[in-house]
């Protein structure tokens, strides 16, 4: 008789160093699993986080205490019904269409030229402290249009949120941290804030200044938690995805070369890595009423930890699903980052990231520029590094030879 694993800690070192034996237990076991220590319930399989993230009786109330602090107000995240789709639609423009491409991909391009100018004649690198973990911030910086002089202020304060939003064993060093960043941003947002809106200028802080839909525009506590959550939300899952593409691709060396010779399957890379290994590994929910998943009922009211990892690796939804695979059949580039995708590594439905192509602009550009700056980069000491993390997850350094690319 084969005996059951023991249900898997969340929080436990052995699940830091590696979930995904545990995520396998999980929804082959514990579909629907009490966590203790997290005080919620856990869902593993493809199924039931598609549901958690598309059925409106999931809600996203957990927000009030686990982004609002930090945020300093109410985020997009947290809305629903009409004052979420009207909010949604005085930000959206800026991140998608012609403005994207016209206004804010060259902003892209120049701070990846930047970045990479000041290690392109070193033997080695850092990525993840030279580049991916700076790239989305200085961005985000300079479509802000605030003072580039700023960057590092910025890196700072991006740290802390994201170790508020993180910090699930609530370490209250953390908590105090991510408050006070959250107002120290506030603070230095809202006299720019009132300059913007006496003379706004072509920059998306102006815009959100002045944006109006259906008579409705942004106050002062709006632009400033909106700005907090697209650093935290913006910043680390583009920092991250630019590192695991880059360690994925550098352990397939097959595939990197398939990547290399053919640059129109950077998009599918990025998707697959996505999915193979997203950057944000679980987001929480909250159900209004009784709702009955697999494994079992989460009562009304109860926190819901949605594990993306889990999901995006379940074989009843992807075939070899621990595989990478570029070219994977089940995933289909094309619809990766919109609300169709066949992932769950920027949710689903309503709440869908408002920033997914926005990243995938990040993304694929850093990956063209580091690709054609460096032709032989390989891992510095020949070994892929390993992930870190639980909430956030990716490598902790990445450190690169970049090989014979001054010939």
């Amino acid at each position: 008789m084969t005996s059951i694993p023991q249900a898997p800690d969340i929080l436990s070192a052995q699940f830091a160093t590696d979930p995904y034996p545990a995520y396998r237990v999980l929804r082959e076991h514990y579909p629907l699993l009490h966590h203790e220590g997290t005080g919620s319930y856990l869902l593993s399989r493809y199924e039931d986080v598609e549901r958690a993230f598309r059925e409106p009786v999931f809600t996203s109330d957990n927000y009030i205490w686990q982004l609002e602090p930090a945020h300093g107000g109410r985020t997009l995240p947290q809305m629903s019904g009409r004052e979420h789709a009207v909010r949604r639609a005085l930000v959206a423009p800026a991140f998608r269409g012609r403005e994207l491409r016209e206004t804010f991909l060259p902003i892209i391009e120049r701070n990846a030229r930047e970045l990479i100018d000041a290690f392109r004649e070193d033997d080695e690198v850092d990525l993840v402290a030279q580049f991916a973990t700076r790239l989305p911030i200085n961005v985000i910086v300079d479509m802000l249009g605030l003072d580039r002089a700023d960057h590092d202020r910025f890196h700072d304060w991006y740290t802390a949120v994201v170790g508020f939003i993180a910090n699930l064993a609530q370490d209250p060093k953390i908590a105090d941290a991510g408050r006070r960043a959250g107002e120290e941003l506030a603070a230095y947002l809202h006299p720019i804030i009132q300059k913007r809106r006496a003379a706004p200028g072509d920059d998306l802080l102006s815009r959100l200044c002045t944006a109006e839909v259906e008579g409705v525009r942004m106050n002062d506590q709006d632009i400033t938690a909106f700005v907090s959550l697209l650093l935290s939300a913006g910043g680390e899952t583009t920092d991250k995805a630019i590192a695991l593409i880059v360690r994925n691709l550098l352990a397939h060396p097959e595939q990197l070369a398939a990547v290399r010779a053919d640059r129109s399957l950077v998009p599918a890379a990025f998707a697959e890595t996505l999915r193979h290994t997203p950057p944000v590994q679980m987001i929480m929910r909250q159900p209004a009423e009784d709702v009955t998943v697999s494994g079992g009922t989460v009562p009304a009211g109860a926190t819901v930890t949605c594990l993306i990892g889990a999901a995006n690796r379940d074989a009843d939804r992807y075939t070899h699903p621990d595989a990478f695979d570029v070219r994977r059949p089940d995933l289909t580039p094309d619809t990766a980052f919109s609300a169709a995708a066949q992932h769950i590594a920027f949710g689903l439905g309503r709440h869908f990231c408002v920033g997914a192509l926005l990243a995938k602009a990040e993304v694929e550009t850093s990956i063209n520029q580091l690709l054609d700056a460096f032709p032989d980069m390989a891992f510095a000491d020949g070994v892929a590094p390993p992930d870190a993390g639980v909430f956030t997850r990716g490598p902790r350094q990445l450190r690169l030879r970049l090989g014979d690319h001054r010939r």
